[in-house]
């Protein structure tokens, strides 16, 4: 066993990123761009920051594909492939890069024994509201990728719930993705163990099943700030003044404490023992929409404030440069629960419904992915006739 000292000298030489996993949790990228396998970046990132996973959706792709050059050869070589829409030549250029990211992280996948590593790739927006067509895109897409440490992203919608039990019954990996809600992670976290005794039922093996449950962040404290800054310049009374402006940049923290509370119960007991005594992994909440949005606050607040056991945290490339070079950590997941129910409580008491605040989020969050996945399609047809 080595000395206490030589341990401690051996954590200062960590920078704050590779620390996240000393406190449990996981950093992965929320970006994807060609020139991050080929360059060596990746690895270097893997190697050097501890990076431990990768998430993209339409907006990134389409930012990859419409802002570089990387994708001219193969969109030059797709031109001709008249069998071929915008939709069927994206498809072939995020399922390349899909493929040369999940094999660059292929070691941490079996370092880390099946619990890191991954690679989300998303079903059309355009599905969102489909049970049956959202089960059949995410089956193809998993086939098409044809790698073990491989991701499907599903929306966490009503119509998304049945999909994922039954993905997950057939033991494809699920990335539930623009959860917002309490209640609805509960569903999700269910849906998952459902499916989880559907794949053991069917004899099918649970140590290489994986799901994460994406639980967007900054987005909740965007639209609340808007709604109390409005509010504040309605009020001259001073106790509405104080109440509203205690809750500025408070909500989304506290809402993610409370959730993660309900995952601590969900991921305990009988029912999940006997699976977690067949090889299941828990069904991590994943710390998505993380980059700061309002200048006012800390640039890695909503990093530094969701730190704690069994959890990812996906952050963008600017997120990530913040938090290596100024992060500070503690286990701050757990921190004063009262204080976030407290929270939730002083919101109701604002006039504000979270429920309505986040079926708002859910239903904008939709149609936000499919907007980008219509410039997503445009950009890809717009440089594929430029090569043809």
């Amino acid at each position: 066993m080595q000395p206490t000292g030589v341990l401690d000298k051996a954590k200062a030489t960590k920078n704050p990123l590779q620390q996240l996993l000393d406190y449990g949790q996981s950093m992965w990228l929320d970006y994807i761009r060609r020139d991050l396998f080929t360059s060596g970046k990746l690895k270097q990132m893997i190697a050097e920051d501890g990076l431990r996973g990768m998430t993209s959706n339409p907006s990134i792709f389409e930012k990859a594909i419409a802002d570089s050059s990387l994708y001219d050869d193969m969109l030059k070589a797709l031109a001709s492939r008249k069998d071929l829409d915008a939709t069927g030549r994206f498809e072939q250029l995020a399922i390349r890069d899909i493929q040369d990211a999940a094999d660059v992280l292929r070691p941490v996948y079996e370092q880390s024994k099946f619990h890191d590593g991954y690679v989300s790739l998303e079903v059309s927006p355009y599905l969102a509201r489909k049970t049956q067509d959202t089960m059949d895109e995410a089956r193809r897409l998993w086939k098409a990728a044809n790698r073990e440490n491989v991701m499907i992203k599903v929306p966490g919608t009503a119509e998304g719930l049945p999909a994922i039990r039954q993905l997950i019954g057939e033991g494809i990996n699920i990335n539930i993705t623009l959860l917002f809600a309490q209640e609805v992670y509960e569903k999700v976290a269910e849906a998952y163990i459902a499916g989880l005794e559907d794949l053991a039922k069917r004899g099918g093996n649970l140590n290489k099943m994986a799901s994460v449950a994406s639980f967007f962040i900054s987005r909740i404290d965007t639209l609340i700030d808007s709604m109390l800054n409005d509010r504040l310049k309605k009020t001259t009374d001073p106790t509405q003044q104080a109440l509203f402006s205690s809750l500025l940049g408070k909500v989304a923290i506290a809402n993610g404490k409370l959730t993660y509370q309900r995952y601590q119960r969900i991921f305990s007991g009988p029912r999940w023992e006997a699976l977690a005594a067949k090889g299941a992994q828990t069904q991590r909440v994943l710390w998505a929409s993380t980059s700061t949005k309002n200048p006012k606050y800390r640039d890695v607040i909503y990093i530094e404030e969701l730190i704690g056991p069994d959890t990812v945290n996906t952050m963008p490339l600017a997120t990530i440069d913040a938090f290596r070079d100024h992060g500070q950590l503690r286990n701050s997941l757990t921190e004063d629960v009262a204080g976030a129910q407290k929270v939730m409580d002083d919101l109701a008491r604002a006039g504000i419904s979270i429920k309505e605040v986040t079926d708002k989020l859910t239903e904008d969050g939709v149609k936000l992915f499919a907007d980008a996945f219509n410039k997503l399609l445009a950009a890809v047809e717009k440089n594929t006739q430029s090569k043809a």
